[in-house]
């Protein structure tokens, strides 16, 4: 019983953690298009901002708690959820054409996310420093690179004519909807974070390990809502996209954050799963190539059986 409580809570707040983040889409993307802004500017602001805000409530609150090992472990789990499991099981849907724009510098870009991870976090070895860890100044590096992915992005969306379609409700619904979001967002993210380290402790887990597992998969359930959605809709740009842009989110964006607000210790275990991470976007990349720019039903199951065999080392090698 003891350790059925946290795991309910745990589990109650990823639900309300990503219900929340479904709301503030919603209520401000409503709001947004009442302003009269365009259904572009929304999906690249509002709606890009509201998938990640997941791992961003969660890595902010963990990193303000001391708990950095929960914060980077769910954003490192998060971006090898994002690639291994999630487009995995999405091209098994269907196979994934990839543009190659996309192909050539947004999966790049991604991959360039994860191998600045490996190389920030480890000062001893590159600066001979006695302390690894992703300092402040690497976050504001982060946040840099992040206003350049964000500028290339809505050029290239501009040129390509790309728009989202935007529900509109009236103003107190959207208004409604906007606050919910935030209160769920941050009661779930609180829920999180509080029984995630008392399930760690419960049964002898790493925060690390709760991260990468429980935390990332739960935070990356509206990666994969919209991945599979837009599969079935044979809307495959849109799903893949919609994964490689999460990574580089989730670096650039949530870990600069966290880094600013308290820096980062990485230990050798946390730069395992660092380096895990890159090669699988790395993997990602070649398979594209090769694949001609398709990432095919075998690729996903290959994807699937990468991300089993990941877990299976993490849970009996913490």
């Amino acid at each position: 019983m003891t350790l059925f409580i946290p795991l309910f809570f745990l589990i109650l707040g990823l639900a309300v953690l990503v219900k929340g983040a479904d709301w503030l889409v919603k209520g401000a993307s409503s709001v947004a298009k009442k302003w009269g802004i365009s259904s572009l500017v929304i999906g690249l602001t509002v709606v890009s901002f509201g998938t990640s805000a997941p791992e961003l409530l969660v890595s902010l609150l963990s990193a303000a708690r001391g708990s950095t090992d929960l914060a980077v472990g769910n954003i490192i789990g998060s971006n090898i959820a994002n690639i291994l499991l999630i487009l995995g099981i999405t091209a098994l849907i269907i196979p994934l054409t990839v543009k190659k724009n996309t192909t050539f510098k947004e999966i790049p870009f991604a991959v360039l996310a994860g191998v600045l991870v490996v190389l920030f976090g480890n000062d001893s070895f590159f600066d001979g420093n006695t302390f690894n860890a992703i300092s402040r100044t690497d976050g504001f590096a982060f946040i840099a690179l992040f206003m350049i992915f964000l500028y290339y992005t809505y050029g290239i969306s501009k040129v390509k004519g790309e728009h989202e379609n935007i529900d509109e409700y009236g103003w107190s619904k959207s208004l409604w909807l906007f606050f919910l979001g935030i209160i769920g967002l941050t009661i779930g993210g609180e829920l999180i974070v509080r029984h995630a380290t008392n399930l760690a402790t419960l049964v002898g887990m790493s925060e690390r390990v709760i991260g990468l597992t429980i935390v990332a998969i739960g935070t990356s359930l509206p990666e994969l809502a919209t991945t599979v959605v837009a599969a079935l809709k044979k809307k495959v740009n849109l799903a893949i996209g919609n994964i490689v842009g999460s990574n580089i989110f989730n670096v650039f964006w949530i870990l600069g954050l966290t880094a600013i607000v308290k820096p980062i210790p990485f230990d050798l275990a946390i730069n395992l799963d660092a380096i895990f991470a890159a090669f699988a976007v790395l993997l990602l990349f070649i398979v594209v190539v090769m694949g001609k720019h398709e990432v095919k039903k075998w690729h996903g199951l290959l994807f699937l059986l990468l991300y089993i065999g990941y877990l299976g080392f993490v849970v009996l090698m913490p």
